[in-house]
């Protein structure tokens, strides 16, 4: 497969490590986090929004600006065999402290449901007191919305609907990745760009699906956050996972650039793989998702 950009290909093998010149995008980045954060904590008391759009932008800023010029390095085979095998490795931990991240979500509606349930309606000999002195009347059930209904009136979302649609569509996206990966390697790219492209569109109708899933959830269901454990449970894991799939589809959508450009050949694709394995791991979570949160 002919690439439009040319590689000095004994780059790739000697064993040189490169060491990138003196950056600002780290302390550009490092005043975004922070004033994000002070914005997200000043509109959560009450406060205006404006400081955490300008932390938003900031890091929005230094991510289009950083990975330019780390794509502008990789194109200029200022990279070694060690810098590959360091950029995957920097890859695997980072969806490690990702799989940490849904677990601690995945272990409170764990505990929720196994633990604090049961103590809740007297079944345990833990919450024996709790519940003949306060919740006498409350009987352990999920979902729910606490004791005496303090969540309000709501109806659980049912698996068989649009969720099964939308794991048919995660799981569709993960084939067409395979299938785009499976052109890179045999130098089709054709088939390159047309299986990034399907799963690009893939990830825009799941978010288009569980945006209608949430209006459906909030104005038929009266499913809210604030619907007990169960409604705060739901959005946190799907909206994250949500997040989690919009930002896969912008990875994609540049990818998706980047071959449409002639990057990337058959030895040397490390970006394409980390975007597939990012976006595989949001697969395996949605299915954790369905089975825990619709189905069971």
């Amino acid at each position: 497969m002919a690439a439009s950009h040319a590689h000095d290909a004994s780059a790739f093998t000697t064993d040189h490590y490169y060491v990138p010149h003196q950056s600002y995008w780290p302390i550009i980045a490092s005043i975004g986090l922070f004033t994000m954060m002070l914005g997200a904590a000043n509109w959560l008391n009450g406060g205006g929004v404006i400081l955490f759009w300008i932390g938003v932008a900031l890091i929005l800023i230094t991510m289009f600006g950083w990975f330019s010029t780390v794509i502008h390095e990789s194109e200029n085979g200022m990279y070694s065999a060690q810098m590959d095998r360091s950029f995957r490795l920097g890859m695997v931990w980072f969806i490690f402290s990702e799989v940490m991240f849904f677990a601690v979500f995945f272990g409170a509606l764990f505990y929720a449901r196994m633990y604090s349930v049961p103590w809740l309606g007297g079944e345990t000999d833990h919450g024996l007191l709790t519940h003949g002195l306060l919740w006498p009347h409350y009987e352990a059930a999920w979902p729910t919305g606490g004791p005496e209904r303090i969540g309000g009136f709501f109806a659980p979302m049912g698996p068989w609907g649009l969720p099964a649609i939308n794991t048919l569509i995660l799981l569709s996206s993960g084939v067409t990745i395979t299938w785009a990966h499976w052109g890179l390697i045999e130098g089709n790219r054709a088939a390159l760009i047309k299986g990034l492209a399907a799963t690009v569109a893939l990830g825009v109708l799941f978010l288009s699906l569980q945006g209608y899933e949430y209006v459906h959830a909030y104005r038929d269901l009266h499913l809210t956050p604030q619907s007990g454990i169960y409604g705060s449970t739901f959005y946190m894991l799907t909206g994250f996972h949500g997040l989690h799939v919009t930002i896969g589809v912008i990875i994609l959508l540049v990818i998706l650039f980047r071959s449409i450009a002639g990057h990337f050949t058959p030895q040397r694709h490390f970006a394409f793989e980390a975007a597939a394995w990012y976006w595989h791991f949001v697969d395996v979570v949605w299915l954790g998702l369905f089975v825990f949160v619709y189905w069971l």
